[in-house]
């Protein structure tokens, strides 16, 4: 997933936004999220090298609301050369991830040092929140590239990270993380082991431009993402996994317009269907990202359209392999089914986004994704 584009964006939650300590909302919050929430918190508080319900007249007069708004300026800092400011840690500061763990500050930051040389990091918080007397929350997503593969697999990883003050020094004294793509986040999974390995599979894609979009959450079965804008080439398919049309919007890219432009090409190509029997199918083309609709030439054909999509958030279910029209609509069934199991509002009908052009790329390496757009979703 080479061509992955995300744009780092630091999203401090609107006060007016939700009534939970300004969490930045979608419109939802599930009940078997908010349930392992309360879990990570017992689990933090055990781990932490203080007593959460220590009165404040035992404390240093710790300024919670200060923290929360260094972490917004020093944690997007993680993995690049400035690098998070040590002196706001214990010296004997715990942390803990479902495969790591260190006890002192150099410990912390030695890990940090591994994943940025291993794995070219990119991390995005979506916010910090104060969640007890001395702990403070954080809601991020992590990008990975690991560069000792020739495939450069990217991994990705979403969750919170419960950290603990304490209030003799003002400085954390406890980095727990939680993964959303696992239930078993005690050291050492074996569940987290085996969602790291899972993502190191090969996929070949294209180093084509691809839509924008900023990964927000990673279950075990989907990715929730946000899309930015884009616009697309269209004209009607046949079915999900045909190509019927495809020649009517490439021919439109290489040329057979108006002013007998060529576009560049780029991934993924959609075929979009908006009933919930998957029958009126629809061939995409998304145009480069530097286009616009008043700038574009017309088509020649009829049968051909263009026009704006507006972005939104998806879910998205990848798998590798020939997408047939039947392991489509499984595909599809399942994503949908999880999303309602999760208490999502799945949309009606989805999109097949195939990456790979199948002449030429091998069938068990091919990327390919079934996309359903949400109703509403929230950033817990």
């Amino acid at each position: 997933m080479a061509t992955t584009q995300l744009s780092l964006q630091i999203l401090r939650p609107l006060p007016a936004a939700s009534q939970t300590c300004g969490r930045q909302s979608y419109g939802f919050q599930s009940r078997n999220s908010a349930i392992r929430t309360r879990k990570n918190l017992k689990w933090a508080l055990r781990l932490s090298l203080v007593d959460q319900n220590q009165p404040q007249s035992q404390s240093r007069g710790v300024d919670v609301k200060q923290l929360v708004d260094f972490l917004y300026d020093d944690l997007p800092h993680l993995f690049d050369d400035q690098g998070i400011d040590r002196t706001a840690y214990d010296e004997r500061v715990k942390f803990r991830d479902p495969i790591t763990k260190h006890d002192s500050i150099s410990g912390y930051l030695f890990n940090i040092a591994l994943l940025k040389n291993l794995f070219r990091p990119q991390f995005f918080l979506h916010w910090v929140k104060q969640t007890g007397t001395y702990e403070i929350t954080t809601r991020w997503t992590m990008v990975m590239k690991f560069m000792l593969l020739p495939w450069k697999p990217e991994l990705v990883f979403t969750g919170t990270s419960i950290m603990g003050i304490n209030p003799q020094t003002g400085k954390f004294n406890s980095h727990l993380d939680f993964w959303d793509s696992i239930e078993n986040n005690n050291y050492f999974s074996l569940e987290g082991l085996r969602n790291v390995v899972k993502q190191l599979r090969i996929y070949k894609t294209p180093d084509l431009e691809t839509p924008r979009y900023q990964i927000l959450k990673r279950t075990a079965n989907y990715e929730v993402r946000k899309y930015s804008p884009f616009i697309v080439v269209e004209a009607n398919g046949d079915k999900l996994s045909g190509s019927n049309g495809f020649n009517d919007v490439t021919g439109y890219i290489f040329g057979k317009n108006s002013t007998m432009e060529k576009i560049p090409m780029t991934t993924p190509v959609f075929t979009q269907a908006n009933d919930t029997g998957l029958s009126k199918v629809s061939i995409q083309i998304v145009l480069p990202l530097e286009k616009d609709l008043s700038s574009l030439p017309n088509p020649n054909q009829e049968t051909i359209s263009i026009r704006k999509v507006e972005g939104g958030i998806a879910a998205v279910d990848k798998f590798s392999g020939k997408p047939t029209e039947a392991i489509v609509c499984q595909k599809e069934k399942a994503l949908r089914s999880c999303l309602l199991k999760d208490g999502l509002k799945p949309k009606m009908g989805c999109l097949l986004a195939r990456y790979n052009d199948p002449g030429r790329t091998w069938e068990f390496i091919m990327r390919n994704e079934v996309l359903i757009w949400l109703e509403e979703f929230s950033l817990e």
